[in-house]
């Protein structure tokens, strides 16, 4: 047997060796898209809002970790917590995990309306099945609505509702009785409802791998009223847009929404450990899951651990005394600003969008046949994935890291944890007006994006 890695090996791992394993052993066609990009850095090290790669380049990363690093990478409070949780046993099924019973605690008094019971699990997608699942039983009906261009999961209850034909595509058919609307359409929503069938309307108070699409104003309080009028359960994903993302500690508050259910993940980790919640009412529950005959038909073997609901635990406490929400509704409104600024100077900018820190930059198409002239791993990118080469000028020339959303590849995030500063928000909007006064159009990003192209092929380290 070959000699197999220990913890004592990691720091002297070269980003070759990185490579190479990540090729031969886990997804080869996603280190081939990232070397394309020079997007295949070795990262040493992350505090803050800053990271670091092996030749010790600092990063700014706007990414965020898709909105799960709300409280930047490493916060101290939170590794400190789970130190301090590090003698207690961490899964033990056949007991009441008191750690579990203080966030969910604490989850009731923070949430909307009348959310009162979770169930823990590991991740938005495990999340969403959870309340797929909590719709069905609760009301004795199937059907489920949700949006075109939303994102739910890659699993498989999540990816029959995540509204892009691209990800379904190998794995049909989908789960049965799942239909779509489109995000803000009231009408074709009641059109759905009408048969009296439905179980559930999940959507995004904000549509994140849509592409940062805000719903019209209203939509979402009349779309639950919607659900009630016939008798389905309005879903709140929350998932992405909670916990301060957006300005407010949900973004159903910016309407006063009090959803039947919602989905938490992400950054309820706080930046530390995986972990999912479905909250719903105490009548809902009950009506799914109350009674000794019920209680065991939704479990997870590490759903709800003590680690997890630990990170859980401090992640809420570094929000409400940190004041994170209000801080990113004012980073918000200072990095939009900005943004509309440079939309004005650059026609390149088609859009500007988002509300507190989770942002998007839309893009203008590529016009058919302007760029005829690029390699053709370039042109497809530049056709597909416009977003991405945005991505990796601002990664490769300005080390600051971006990444386009998944159901609209022409718009980038812009998604910093929420500690993030008005010095580094500065630093990323002189970088964006620099690339576009030297890449005015689609044509110069390309070339950019080629450069890197042919750099990952012939020059890797």
């Amino acid at each position: 047997m070959e000699k197999l890695y220990t913890i004592s090996d990691l720091p002297q791992l070269k980003r070759t060796q990185v490579r190479d394993n990540f090729k031969n052993y886990m997804n080869p066609g996603l280190c081939t898209y990232f070397g394309m990009l020079d997007f295949d850095k070795h990262y040493v090290k992350a505090d803050g809002v800053n990271v670091w790669d092996s030749d010790d380049n600092c990063y700014l990363d706007f990414l965020g970790g898709y909105g799960s690093l709300n409280l930047g990478h490493n916060h101290p409070y939170v590794i400190e917590s789970l130190q301090k949780v590090a003698t207690l046993p961490n899964l033990l099924q056949a007991s009441m995990n008191g750690v579990a019973s203080a966030l969910a605690y604490n989850l009731a008094q923070i949430t909307p309306g009348k959310l009162n019971n979770t169930f823990f699990c590991n991740s938005g997608a495990e999340a969403v099945e959870g309340a797929l699942k909590l719709a069905r039983i609760a009301t004795g009906r199937t059907r489920i609505i949700s949006c075109v261009s939303s994102f739910h999961g890659k699993t498989m209850g999540a990816l029959s509702l995540t509204g892009r034909e691209k990800y379904h595509k190998g794995f049909e058919p989908m789960v049965p009785d799942c239909s779509m609307v489109e995000f803000g359409d009231l009408v074709g929503l009641e059109a759905q409802l009408k048969g009296n069938d439905v179980a559930a309307f999940i959507v995004e108070p904000i549509q994140g791998e849509g592409g940062i699409i805000l719903p019209p104003a209203g939509y979402l309080n009349a779309a639950q009223k919607l659900c009630h009028q016939y008798g389905a359960l309005f879903i709140a994903d929350e998932i992405q847009t909670g916990l301060g993302r957006t300005g407010k500690m949900f973004a159903c508050d910016h309407e006063g929404v009090e959803p039947d259910v919602m989905c938490l993940a992400k950054s309820l980790g706080g930046g530390i450990m995986p972990i999912g919640a479905v909250i719903t009412t105490q009548e809902l529950w009950n009506k799914a899951y109350g009674g000794i005959e019920k209680c065991l038909l939704h479990t997870s073997t590490f759903g709800g651990n003590t680690w997890a609901t630990a990170a859980g635990l401090a992640a809420l406490e570094v929000l409400h005394n940190e004041k994170l929400p209000q801080h990113a509704a004012e980073m918000g409104d200072y990095l939009m600003s900005g943004l509309r600024t440079l939309q004005e100077k650059y026609p390149i900018i088609l859009d500007v969008r988002g509300q507190g820190l989770l942002v998007g930059i839309e893009f203008e198409q590529p016009a058919k046949g302007v760029l005829a002239k690029v390699a053709g791993a370039v042109n497809k990118l530049a056709n597909e994935y416009l977003g991405s080469m945005v991505a990796g000028v601002l990664m490769n020339q300005y080390k600051i890291i971006t990444a386009y959303t998944l159901n609209n590849p022409n718009v980038i995030r812009l998604e910093p944890p929420l500690i993030v500063t008005k010095e580094q928000i500065d630093v990323v909007l002189n970088a964006l007006d620099d690339t576009f006064a030297k890449n005015r159009s689609i044509f110069g990003f390309s070339m950019a994006s080629g450069k890197t192209f042919l750099s990952s092929v012939f020059g890797k380290k």
